[in-house]
């Protein structure tokens, strides 16, 4: 969508798109890492706005709409946001801290849910009720994954990996095969200040088993490794705190993805971008009305393109495997980003 008045013109990868919408801001979690920690802010997302944005998003080759906060699940029109983008043939996915998952995951299903993203950080209880602060959160979680399964949702889990708790992740592998969990997203906590583990070469030692298990039956994480593939990205990493990016020349997630701010208004062309600070996107509602595709987004999406392999400091795993398949492969499977 170029102007008011018009589109513009597809990338022409003939791609599916991912459009990401947080549909609010407040969370129920109490999570060290997050900004919306425990967050009341009253906005939300309207149905209104959803039935208006859809054919646009259609238009721009959007096929997958994923729901993130904040919390999803605290909004109440939560199920009926789903009904709307599954009647428009839209693959509609939500990432959740999985806190109300068991109660409403039968609601879900029957709303057209088909993927359930529900974060998970440590092995059990123990571990992870205190990293997101939140007591009774795994058990949940682990609830609604088994729920959703049953429903015959897709599930994965996103795990955020640091110094607290990379030890974590051989026995985390453990518990999510056992559940039957379809993705995991393991990627490297980013705050603002320099990750330091006691050795590097532990954790390579420890979590390389993770990505190339000698059994058949682990779930393998997502992308590339939160430490990186190569010496220069490991380097990198131990030493810079900066996760593996996207390969060189280019990033080409910012081909397949819009990531709406409702509240703001605002569109970027990458799920991370958001969450770094000082990192602009471009106006995404005018005259009330949504526009996707502008030329200040495209704009946007080609200063990534260029330099992100070279200066994002928050790619996850995910984004920078996904980037480094297309550019091998032209295309990636359903929902591997």
């Amino acid at each position: 969508m170029g102007d008011a008045n018009g589109d513009l013109e597809n990338a022409g990868h003939g791609r599916d798109r991912y459009l990401f919408i947080r549909v609010l801001e407040a969370c129920n979690a109490d999570c060290f890492m997050c900004e919306y920690a425990l967050s009341r802010d009253s906005y939300r997302f309207t149905t209104a706005e959803f039935r208006e944005l859809l054919p646009r998003a259609w238009e721009a080759s959007v096929r997958y709409v994923r729901f993130t906060g904040g919390e999803p699940l605290m909004h109440q029109d939560i199920a009926e946001l789903i009904r709307l983008g599954a009647r428009q043939q839209m693959k509609m996915s939500v990432i959740t801290n999985g806190f109300q998952l068991p109660r409403m995951a039968e609601s879900l299903a029957d709303a057209g849910l088909a993927q359930v993203i529900v974060s998970i950080d440590g092995s059990s209880a123990d571990t992870h009720d205190l990293y997101r602060r939140t007591p009774g959160i795994f058990d949940r979680a682990v609830e609604g994954l088994r729920r959703c399964r049953d429903l015959s949702i897709r599930t994965r889990v996103n795990t955020v990996v640091g110094p607290h708790n990379y030890t974590e992740m051989p026995a985390l592998q453990r518990v999510l095969s056992d559940l039957g969990v379809g993705q995991w997203e393991l990627s490297a906590l980013k705050l603002d200040r320099s990750m330091v583990y006691p050795s590097p070469d532990d954790v390579v030692a420890l979590c390389d088993p993770v990505y190339e298990p000698d059994d058949a039956g682990l779930l393998v994480p997502l992308g590339k490794r939160f430490y990186g593939d190569t010496a220069e990205e490991r380097a990198q990493y131990f030493e810079q705190s900066v996760p593996p990016r996207a390969g060189r020349p280019a990033c080409h997630v910012v081909d397949d993805v819009v990531y709406l701010d409702a509240k703001q208004g605002v569109g970027y062309a990458c799920s991370c971008l958001p969450h770094r600070g000082g990192v602009g996107g471009a106006a995404a509602r005018r005259e009330g009305r949504w526009w996707l595709d502008t030329p200040a987004f495209r704009a946007h999406a080609e200063q990534f393109r260029g330099q992100g392999p070279v200066s994002c400091q928050g790619c996850s795993t995910t984004a920078a495997g996904y980037s480094d398949d297309v550019a091998r492969l032209g295309r990636v499977p359903e929902w591997n980003y």
